[in-house]
């Protein structure tokens, strides 16, 4: 992956002040109930699940980094905002299976390291389409990859529920696991970085059996919309990334990275 010129320095301060202001309906879903295939995005499968709860956001906390996730639906991004209220890293989806591609990616991936913002890109799982390893290598191909610029984060595997179908993409505990393995060895043997987990505890648990084996190599960012994190998945012992909404249809989820910005980037530096 080329590296892009941007301003590196990173501001220590800002306000989470306006972020409320940003929050609105995720994109509704068409008349049959199921999306489009391509258009599933980070927590789509959690909010089908689990609902989002009329809950404030957790308050903020000098100890921990504010970030968005964002995809297609969110457009052109306006970053320069986000920036101004205290938003200082975000992910942005590059592909879904192996046959989609954002075609927001550009404006949405660079242009949040144009503005300061320390970015990386996302893959949304579909283990009923393809092997775990054929993704992780359209991943890479296609914006996941990683640069060692202290300012793109590791590539992340988003799996949670299906929103297309059987919640655990008609697979058994152990096959699953089988496939989100090949993922990630594919990911590092590509890209020499472990990538990060996406998902909720409750899918982990029904759909992996809670498996407890890539805690101590992969990052994990927890989904769970409430004022705590609550039970961690099998494994590992702490977050480093939380996503604590799923509504922000305008400029993105948010979330918090479990860390000061100097820690953020140590994640990305490797």
């Amino acid at each position: 992956m080329s590296r892009i010129r941007g301003r590196s320095r990173l501001c220590l301060t800002g306000t989470l002040t306006g972020l409320l202001l940003f929050l609105s309906s995720p994109p509704a879903l068409p008349a049959g109930g199921a999306p489009e295939r391509g258009s599933a995005y980070m927590g789509i499968g959690v909010i089908a699940h689990d609902g989002m709860p009329a809950t404030p956001p957790p308050p903020p906390r000098a100890s921990q980094t504010e970030g968005v996730d964002v995809a297609s639906h969110q457009g052109n991004v306006d970053w320069k905002k986000l920036w101004g209220s205290g938003t200082r890293w975000a992910y942005t989806k590059a592909t879904e299976g192996t046959s989609y591609t954002n075609p927001y990616f550009t404006q949405q991936y660079n242009g949040s390291y144009d503005t300061g913002i320390i970015r990386g890109a996302y893959h949304f799982a579909t283990p009923d389409s393809s092997g775990g390893s054929a993704q992780a290598d359209y991943f890479v191909k296609h914006g996941g990859g990683w640069s060692k610029d202290a300012k793109t984060l590791p590539g992340v595997l988003d799996i949670e529920w299906n929103p297309y179908g059987s919640a655990c993409f008609g697979k058994s505990k152990s096959g699953m696991v089988s496939w989100i393995r090949d993922f990630l060895n594919t990911y590092k043997s590509r890209t020499g970085r472990d990538a990060v987990i996406y998902t909720a505890t409750s899918w982990w648990s029904d759909c992996t059996g809670n498996y407890a084996g890539f805690g101590a190599s992969n990052p994990l960012w927890v989904a769970r919309y409430a004022s705590t994190v609550g039970t961690l998945p099998a494994g590992w012992k702490t977050y480093t990334m939380w996503q604590y909404t799923s509504t922000g249809k305008t400029v993105g989820d948010h979330d918090r990275f479990n860390g000061n910005t100097d820690r953020l980037r140590a994640l990305a530096t490797g």
